[in-house]
């Protein structure tokens, strides 16, 4: 048992690069943003309930444990967003990326002042700011950094949600979740941004206490002359150092841009007679953004989706490793074979001569993604097989009406059975027919529709049997292949002939499956991953490991001799987790 747990872990270790950093660093400053935000919406109650708040996200935020990880978490983001600025060398992707960039290193320069003079204060001399002395800061004494502090809050969290929407856009809930998360991202920062100015109205009434004044505006809270001095000249320090540090990294582009072609152009050709030359160190995807030749990429080059993979012509020992993010990629949709290679990631060093994988008509980096699954999406399905048995026999003895007839009742009787699983009917093969599951529910859910399907089908099928009775010499027999994986999902084809369908090598292999019902004599052949998948028992059904046609290893399936069976064994695992 542990040798699979070691290798699970190590297949999660190789998915593990700088994006996936980036993200889970952006992700934690996004909560704390968020509850910072609500904190400040408190302030359209009363300034109790601001104190009260401020009190609690202050206890959590400064928790050590969880204020190591969020400065950690500040300090990695920052860092790995300079270090895009300094390695992405093309921008035409989309007008949003490089708005998310430009955004994400503005928030330092802006958020500095407020940084020191809350948390350094604090740390160096013991200042309590809070928020009656921030907002006289902001209301009364300088007015004007109240608008820069408002427009951080906007770049932060417009920057927070463009990342957000990156990441959830080609996650099978987002469009279910998109209203909703819509609805959130405009409500938190207005009631935010309401509630300061509420508070901030409470504050100029306040001042005019002299109590309030004695109490709020002390030496003990705000600090001295002197101190307020110190304070903005690290201020001006840490803004001046940023600024530079800018400057030095656009320097360097420049400098790696000179060396580059200094150091040689290369040939990359597509194999449709398309040739480019690019300096050294470019992706081949940029390459192609560069010189506009379209090519696929749903994810925009962040190596989350496998679209813009190509098949390298020729020698391709001399090309660099794979990195351990391209190596996982690759190693999920099972595209072993070292001539594939993905796109965004392979920096050749010499010439290249390549052809594309997928279209890019439907799946360009500049192609809109408001509805991913149609332009393509990468997500776990399961795929069912069903063929009609006999057919060519039965054509031969009958017109051709009739047979047409037979095999579109049959075709009608299995995907009834599919649509009232809750599957989706999706290509027609002559009297066969490819069925998908888990569109809109969970890997889990979708192998028990898909086994689900198949005993409704052999219901259908006896209903069909029975009525055509008098015009079959035999009744209709089927078989059925299913397996669930990681699949590509969008609409293939040219022009005007396209279709939504998956591709990917779950889909061939339950095409296979379907097939080695003729030698294995059974109504059905399902993967051992479906019944896992799906809940059922270990024993429930008997098990074979059988030769894939394009694999090296052989694979465990279950054998169905009578598709009825599976009803009950989906209702019997029910009763079991009622």
């Amino acid at each position: 048992m542990a040798s699979p747990s070691r290798e699970h872990l190590q297949d999660m270790a190789r998915g593990v690069g700088l994006r996936q950093v980036r993200l889970v660093s952006g992700t934690i400053m996004f909560a704390y943003l968020v509850s910072h935000f609500l904190n400040h919406a408190l302030g359209n109650i009363s300034m109790e309930a601001l104190s009260v708040g401020v009190y609690y996200h202050t206890e959590f935020w400064q928790f050590l444990p969880v204020a190591i990880i969020f400065y950690s978490a500040c300090l990695v983001h920052t860092a790995l967003g300079i270090w895009a600025l300094y390695q992405r060398r093309e921008f035409r992707w989309r007008a949003i990326e490089p708005l998310q960039l430009a955004l994400g290193l503005s928030i330092p320069m802006l958020i500095v002042a407020h940084i020191v003079g809350a948390r350094l204060g604090q740390a160096l001399y013991g200042h309590q700011k809070l928020y009656p002395q921030e907002l006289y800061l902001f209301f009364i004494a300088s007015p004007m950094r109240l608008w820069t502090m408002l427009t951080v809050l906007v770049i932060a969290w417009v920057h927070g949600c463009i990342g957000l929407y990156f990441w959830l856009r080609l996650r099978p809930f987002f469009h279910r979740a998109a209203p909703f998360l819509l609805a959130a991202a405009v409500l938190i920062p207005t009631l935010a941004m309401l509630g300061i100015y509420q508070a901030g109205r409470t504050t100029i009434s306040d001042y005019q206490d002299a109590d309030w004044r004695r109490e709020e505006l002390s030496v003990q809270k705000l600090g001295t002359a002197a101190q307020g001095n110190m304070l903005d000249a690290v201020t001006s320090g840490l803004t001046i150092g940023y600024l530079g540090l800018l400057g030095l990294v656009l320097l360097a582009r420049g400098a790696r841009a000179l060396l580059e072609r200094r150091g040689g152009m290369i040939a990359l050709s597509y194999g449709n007679g398309r040739t480019v030359r690019v300096p050294k160190g470019l992706s081949v995807l940029e390459a192609s953004l560069r010189h506009n030749v379209p090519h696929a990429s749903v994810c925009g080059g962040r190596a989350r989706c496998s679209t813009c993979r190509i098949r390298v012509i020729g020698d391709h020992v001399a090309l660099p490793e794979p990195s351990p993010r391209e190596a996982f990629v690759l190693h999920r949709v099972g595209s072993d074979d070292p001539s594939i290679r993905l796109a965004c990631q392979l920096r050749p060093t010499g010439d290249l001569t390549f052809f594309q994988l997928f279209l890019p008509h439907t799946m360009s980096a500049n192609a809109t993604a408001d509805n991913p699954a149609r332009i393509g999406q990468e997500r776990y399905l399961v795929s069912l097989f069903v063929d009609m048995r006999g057919s060519t026999q039965l054509a031969e003895k009958r017109l051709p009406f009739d047979t047409v007839f037979i095999v579109n009742r049959f075709l009608g009787a299995v995907s009834q059975a599919v649509l009232e699983a809750g599957g989706r009917p999706n290509q027609f093969i002559g009297d066969g027919m490819l069925a998908l599951f888990g569109l809109t529910v969970s890997r889990e859910e979708a192998c028990r529709q898909a086994l689900r399907a198949a005993a409704l089908i052999a219901v259908n099928i006896d209903e069909l049997n029975q009525f055509l009775s008098h015009d079959l010499h035999e009744p209709i027999r089927f078989g059925i292949g299913i397996h669930g994986g990681e699949v590509i999902v969008g609409d293939i084809g040219y022009r005007d002939h396209m279709v939504f369908t998956a591709l990917g090598d779950a889909v061939n292999v339950a095409a296979r499956l379907q097939d080695m019902t003729k030698a294995l004599a059974c109504e059905a052949v399902i993967s051992d991953e479906v019944r896992t998948t799906a809940g059922l028992a270990e024993d429930a059904l008997p098990a074979q490991e059988v030769a894939i046609r394009g694999r090296n290893e052989p694979m465990t399936v279950r054998t169905v001799e009578s598709t009825r069976v599976l009803a009950a064994l989906l209702d019997e695992r029910r009763a079991v987790a009622a």
